[in-house]
């Protein structure tokens, strides 16, 4: 996979959320370094459904899942 762009990777992070929100329970959506370019973290607050198929990448911009639990404010 090429070298993503922080520009492409902006770019996707909004259609990211949209589109995973409407899947599971989404707590943030971030732009993290992935092999020499740039990806999208998604921070879920619980483990999908297991058939709910969520994307690896959108347009070339490769995306990591994690599950870290619902965020409080203290």
């Amino acid at each position: 996979m090429a070298d993503v762009t922080l520009e492409q990777a902006r770019a996707v992070k909004d259609r990211a959320r949209i589109l995973f929100a409407a899947r599971t329970q989404v707590v943030g959506v971030g732009i993290q370094r992935v092999d020499g370019g740039f990806g999208l973290k998604i921070n879920l607050q619980s483990p999908p459904p297991p058939d709910v198929d969520l994307p690896r990448s959108i347009d070339g911009v490769p995306i990591r899942v994690e599950v870290v639990g619902a965020i409080r404010k203290e």
